[in-house]
């Protein structure tokens, strides 16, 4: 097997391996899947590393022929060099074209490929997969069950049983056809579709030759069951990625199902980042003499919320708690902040024997608020009236706009006879 009776030096036999990802006791299916789910992560029209798409299709083009993984099992990529030329040389788009149903073996290429006829990559299929905040913060899995096209194992995607296809007569085998429509003198609509002839696949098959299977289609669909693994701590609009799991197309290389976390509306917490928020409401009482309250946690667990004796609490204010916000994402052991906003409610009245106890209870009054008679005599007396500022705000913005509508409307030629029109 090697030239002049000498056997070739032992080199690195793991390189192929650790490069798709498996052990040196692989199985042939083993190695299959691994390349797969690598190659179409690394491909370059998915904006992946064209140099490690090529690692990866020379290691499987070597370690799925068992005579080279044997040579290469015992003497590494020398042995391989010496004695067997090495790897194949194939273009890897060719052979990942192969792999995927392109025709041909795994690495005899495809008839006539070349890199000018590099697969096109067929869409993403995208969802959104509504989640609780509870999830979120615990981590759970979802089951979903979704429909999806494949490659036609009957006819290996070709639609036909003798696996050949005439070019399509109407659209001549571009799979569009343009409609110009008329919309006047000297104007004219181009518009292009595709050729309802070919589906615009640009080849028809007689009905004779049709598979079977997949009545020509090239594809039949199948219901898979994904399990997705929501992770503590993902953010609301994080997308989950299932490569090559879209819909699969002849010659096309198979687009990624993509799930987009969606936070659903929580009752009690709203969340910022990996801070979480809680509206808390305490009575005047509760404000100025102490409280404490329990706080159900997003996973089940009593907190204790209390102030400190003798602190008082002003409405609007905030308190936080470390480390009882969210689980950082990959970070699950690290949590933000839970923030507490305190609101205050006051009493809408007070008796005059209530009035006299909170004085005598309350540090006294500020010397500026005690007038004498005289000074009383000289101020003029208000009254106060209860006000919504935001219906104020927006009747004021209404009344400026109105005012401006009409500064503009007497500024204009002949704004005089209008108003001298509507007098009469």
């Amino acid at each position: 097997m090697f030239g002049g009776g000498r056997a070739p030096k032992k080199s690195d036999n793991s390189k192929y391996y650790e490069i798709l990802g498996v052990s040196k006791t692989a199985s042939p299916e083993d190695l299959k899947k691994a390349y797969k789910k690598a190659a179409i992560k690394n491909h370059p029209d998915k904006g992946g590393d064209p140099e490690k798409f090529k690692e990866l299709a020379q290691a499987y083009e070597v370690l799925s022929d068992p005579e080279k993984r044997e040579i290469y099992d015992q003497y590494g990529e020398d042995g391989l060099k010496e004695g067997m030329g090495g790897p194949g040389g194939h273009d890897p788009f060719d052979i990942f074209s192969s792999f995927f149903g392109g025709g041909g073996s795994p690495f005899g290429g495809m008839p006539g490929a070349s890199r000018g006829r590099r697969q096109r990559r067929g869409e993403d299929v995208v969802h959104s997969l509504k989640v609780s905040l509870e999830d979120l913060y615990l981590g759970t899995s979802k089951k979903l069950s979704l429909s999806r096209n494949v490659l036609c194992s009957k006819c290996k995607g070709k639609g036909s049983k003798s696996g050949a296809s005439t070019k399509c007569g109407g659209c001549q085998g571009t799979g569009m056809k343009v409609t110009i429509r008329h919309l006047g003198p000297s104007m004219i609509q181009q518009m292009q579709h595709a050729c309802n002839e070919c589906k615009g696949t640009g080849e028809t098959i007689t009905d004779k030759d049709r598979c079977g299977q997949c009545k020509g289609e090239k594809v039949v669909q199948e219901k898979k069951v994904l399990e997705v693994h929501v992770e503590k701590g993902m953010q609301n609009g994080q997308k989950i990625t299932f490569p090559g799991e879209a819909d699969e197309a002849p010659d096309t290389v198979t687009g990624d199902i993509v799930f987009i976390i969606q936070q659903k509306e929580h009752p009690k917490f709203k969340r910022k980042m990996d801070d979480l928020f809680v509206e808390h409401s305490l009575s005047l009482t509760d404000a100025l003499c102490g409280f404490q309250f329990v706080l159900n946690h997003l996973d089940g667990r009593q907190l204790l919320i209390k102030s400190n004796p003798g602190e008082v609490v002003k409405p609007d204010s905030f308190k936080a708690i470390n480390d009882e916000g969210m689980p950082m994402y990959q970070r699950p052991f690290m949590k933000g902040k839970l923030y507490i906003h305190f609101s205050v409610d006051f009493p809408e009245t007070l008796s005059l024997e209530q009035v006299k106890a909170l004085e005598a209870a309350l540090p006294s009054r500020a010397s500026s608020q005690e007038l004498t008679d005289m000074e009383l005599d000289e101020c003029e007396e208000t009254t106060l009236h209860d006000v919504n500022m935001e219906e104020e705000m927006r009747r004021k913005q209404h009344q400026a706009r109105s005012e401006a509508y009409d500064e503009e409307d007497d500024d204009m030629p002949g704004g005089a006879q209008r108003v001298q029109c509507a007098q009469q």
